[in-house]
């Protein structure tokens, strides 16, 4: 009751300075909308970062390329892709090595198109292609979720330039194959087709890996969108080998295998070597440097909207010394002064949030028609709004305080 005895003469106070008042809830309103919306795409940010690759133990791993690789014999070709490998494998705390055509969030790799009939005239799906002369799924630990890994007669030797035959068996991810068969039970057995028309390549799913990040790593749906193929290529001059070595001892192996390689070679090669974590840090830099810019303005909204809630209230206590005064005089404590103005300002807050929440979703519908956003969930409304209330009272308080022990007789002495 005597709370509501206090919110008309606020009313009146405010309808008689209304333009601070209208300001501070412009401020909150604006603040709260951007405020909302900036953690939303934060969360999405560090959520895409967050993504596994699939790939077990990613600090073990590193790829080794090697350039200046002879073109034009395939056997040669074989036989040196094999003696770089014994070679790599003979460094102390390597524990496995395959080749491999590319590897995950590198943003540097193949891709093919798709299709689950060849009568089609377009893919249903851009898959990226791994090609490897062994096992990924037991080098990177893949976790294999139906079917079955690739067995020795599966794997093929090709030479592109000459030859054009395909494997008969693949492996997709998950995510790959509730794209290509929403609703089946399974993927295992179906036939897909690489490419349409009379050109397209058929072969048969074997099995299904959980995760699998593409080489490109992209934000959306086809970040998993990914292949594995039992081959070994000839007649590349570029090649390519996953490395892993012992826990704690990757930075160490990878340095060692550089040398080793170039001492084992007759001719001079380039050679170069990147972890899988560097690969993670340069394909995820710009989505962690959004988040971080996105963090720094939303705590500079929220110092630069306490301010302005504090330099108003300053204000306001300033101009109303001798009505405190007066009050006082009167019998007010310093608690009823204290809630006078921390009412006030639940008032100010209590409007620009409400103004805020429909601004908030404004911005969100924009961002969803300009983005691939999604719809900005209430927990965020919800807690954007807590936040601003909690942040009016703390700002609130000091003027306020300051305000409740003025003296009656200090406060209304004539200047």
């Amino acid at each position: 009751m005597k709370m509501n005895l206090e919110i008309r003469p606020i009313l009146s106070a405010l309808m008689r300075s209304k333009t601070g008042a209208i300001l501070v809830a412009l401020q909150i309103a604006i603040s709260l909308a951007i405020l909302a919306n900036a953690v939303y795409i934060v969360n999405l940010r560090l959520a895409v970062i967050d993504r596994p690759s699939g790939v077990n133990a990613e600090s073990e791993l590193f790829a080794v390329s090697i350039n200046n690789q002879k073109t034009g014999d395939h056997a040669a070709q074989i036989a040196q892709q094999r003696r770089d490998e014994a070679t790599i494998r003979a460094v102390s705390g390597v524990t496995s090595v395959l080749r491999v055509s590319q590897v995950p969030m590198s943003r540097s790799g193949s891709t093919t198109g798709v299709a689950l009939d060849k009568k089609q005239t377009n893919t249903n799906a851009s898959v990226s292609m791994y090609i490897s002369a062994d096992s990924l799924i037991k080098h990177w630990g893949l976790k294999l979720l139906e079917g079955r890994d690739f067995n020795a007669d599966d794997y093929r030797e090709i030479d592109p330039s000459t030859s054009k035959d395909f494997v008969d068996s693949i492996i997709i991810t998950k995510s790959l194959a509730q794209k290509l068969y929403p609703g089946d039970a399974s993927a295992v057995g179906k036939t897909l087709y690489f490419g349409v028309g009379d050109d397209a390549n058929a072969t048969r799913i074997v099995g299904v890996v959980e995760h699998l990040q593409t080489h490109g790593a992209q934000t959306g749906a086809s970040s998993e969108d990914s292949a594995l193929f039992p081959v070994r290529m000839s007649n590349d001059p570029y090649s390519m080998f996953s490395v892993r070595a012992q826990p704690g001892q990757r930075d160490r192996v990878m340095k060692d295998v550089e040398a080793a390689l170039r001492a084992a070679s007759a001719d001079p090669i380039i050679t170069k070597t990147r972890s899988m974590e560097e690969d993670r840090s340069r394909r995820y830099r710009a989505d962690s440097g959004l988040a971080w810019m996105l963090i720094a303005v939303c705590v500079l909204l929220l110092l630069v909207t306490a301010s302005g809630i504090v330099g108003i209230s300053s204000l306001w206590v300033t101009q109303r010394r001798k009505h405190i005064g007066v009050r006082r005089a009167l019998g007010a404590r310093r608690a009823d002064i204290l809630r006078y103005f921390v009412t006030e300002n639940l008032m100010i807050t209590s409007f620009g949030i409400a103004c805020g929440l429909a601004l908030a979703v404004a911005l969100n519908q924009l961002l969803v028609s300009k983005l691939e956003l999604t719809k900005l969930p209430v927990p965020y409304l919800l807690g954007g709004s807590v936040i601003f209330w909690i942040l009016g009272i703390i700002a609130v308080v000091g003027p306020a305080a300051r305000a409740a022990s003025i003296s009656p007789a200090t406060a209304t002495r004539s200047t």
